[in-house]
């Protein structure tokens, strides 16, 4: 036999073991369609990373909230005997700048308000294209400064783009597809209303074990081959041939791959059209929530970088700090040893919190940036005047290779919930194209 010929073969290669990638492979297992899942990375979850905490915690680095109707994440964690919880929340955030607590009302806050509010109404029933040129951080500079930094901020954490390369219009499209800025930004109805204790990870190895040997994490795909009615995908570990193929990586990272024939030029422009957003995460963990009783667990922070921290205790786990810098301000925390950058997330909070808010029991960060195999986070933002990179971004099949992840989803794109919604949608599409070209499914 000729070494070129030498390859794995399955009916359905799924690219990407991320929640989107392991449910849809779970669907087309459970239908009795032989799958086989490739991972670049050395772990599964893509997006989702869980560890343990030096106190036995969970500790959710990636993909953590459950939002009030986030339905089918909700299934997967009861099914797999995880326990969710509401999170521990304060009627407001306090809010500290130059190193000290705003009060509760400001004319900045306010005005903020305003603009929010103005903004939620206007992205929600006006045509928004032609502000798809101007920029997010333009559109800022015509509010006065303090009450820009607060918008600003915000505006990092929520959707970790460049202000300067994320259009008005994007913006508008994104709050308009996930039901306004109240559910946005909320916990309590919120997007960010609940969390597991066992952490996303119960879930991620859930599904993994359901297909077993059939997931190869080290599988990296460099190109996708269609010839004589088959797909060879070459990967760093050896070749597999399908009927089907799902990717499932965003387009930023989906383009890093040859494909021949290529793609049409609508689908591959995605690549260029696209970037996946700057996010560092990091969570303290502490014996107790101790801040309960002092300021509370919530601070968002203007000083750079601008910053929110959410308090993610279980109720009966040990205290976690949650604490998430968005866009450019992410990237600036690279250049700190972890000594420093600790000191310069956690810092401001000892004037509120004590000074032990300094000395965690277990510290754990992650620069979603610098993650090779995954690009950044939340999901791929569209460059200013483009459209095809706003989600949900377009998914139809070319040829026999289909397309998942969060940023195709209709319902809550860029969310765990959008993952799960695309996996399941995909799957369904290639068994309904296996049906239709009148496929036999293997056995699993």
């Amino acid at each position: 036999m000729n070494p070129e010929d030498a390859a794995e073969v399955t009916t359905v290669a799924v690219v990407g073991a991320g929640m989107s990638g392991l449910t849809a492979a779970r669907d087309l297992h459970r239908a009795g369609i032989d799958v086989l899942v490739l991972e670049a990375a050395d772990r599964l979850g893509g997006r989702a990373l869980t560890q343990i905490s030096a106190l036995g915690s969970a500790v959710d680095l990636g993909g953590q909230w459950i939002g009030h109707d986030h339905h089918r994440i909700k299934a997967l964690a009861s099914e797999f005997g995880a326990t969710s919880f509401r999170m521990h929340t304060e009627p407001m955030p306090v809010m500290i700048e130059r190193g000290r607590r705003l009060a509760s009302v400001t004319p900045a806050q306010l005005s903020a308000l305003v603009v929010l509010a103005g903004f939620d109404v206007w992205s929600r029933f006006a045509n928004t294209q032609r502000w798809n040129d101007t920029t997010v951080a333009a559109g800022l500079r015509r509010v006065p400064r303090r009450t820009r930094r607060l918008l600003e901020v915000l505006a990092l954490i929520s959707w970790t783009a460049d202000l300067d390369r994320f259009s008005v219009h994007a913006m508008a499209q994104s709050v308009r597809q996930l039901g306004g800025l109240r559910t946005m930004l909320s916990t309590a109805g919120g997007a960010q209303e609940s969390l597991v204790a066992e952490g996303i990870g119960r879930l991620i190895d859930g599904l993994a074990t359901e297909l077993g040997p059939r997931v190869r994490p080290g599988h990296r795909v460099t190109s996708i081959v269609g010839r004589d009615g088959a797909i060879r995908l070459h990967t760093t570990a050896g070749d597999v041939v399908a009927a089907k193929v799902i990717v499932t990586a965003p387009p930023p990272i989906a383009g890093r791959i040859t494909y021949d024939p290529a793609l049409p030029p609508r689908r591959a422009a995605l690549a260029a059209e696209t970037y996946m957003g700057s996010v560092y995460k990091a969570v303290a963990v502490y014996a107790q929530p101790f801040w309960r009783e002092r300021a509370g667990g919530e601070f968002l922070i203007l000083d750079p970088p601008g910053r929110v921290v959410y308090d993610t205790s279980a109720p009966d786990g040990p205290g976690h700090l949650c604490v998430l810098v968005g866009g450019p301000e992410a990237r600036e925390l690279d250049r700190l040893d972890a000594a420093d950058r600790r000191h310069a997330v956690l810092g401001v909070l000892a004037a509120y919190l004590g000074p032990e808010v300094l000395d965690p029991a277990s510290w754990h960060e992650k620069s979603w940036h610098l993650d090779e195999y995954v690009g950044g986070g939340y999901a791929a933002l569209p460059r200013p005047g483009t459209t095809d990179g706003i989600a949900p971004i377009p998914c139809t099949p070319v040829g026999d290779i289909h397309w998942a992840g969060t940023e195709t989803a209709h319902d809550h794109p860029g969310y765990l919930e959008g993952a799960i919604e695309s996996g399941n949608r995909v799957a369904r599409e290639v068994i309904e194209a296996l049906s239709g070209a009148g496929a036999v499914p293997s056995p699993s």
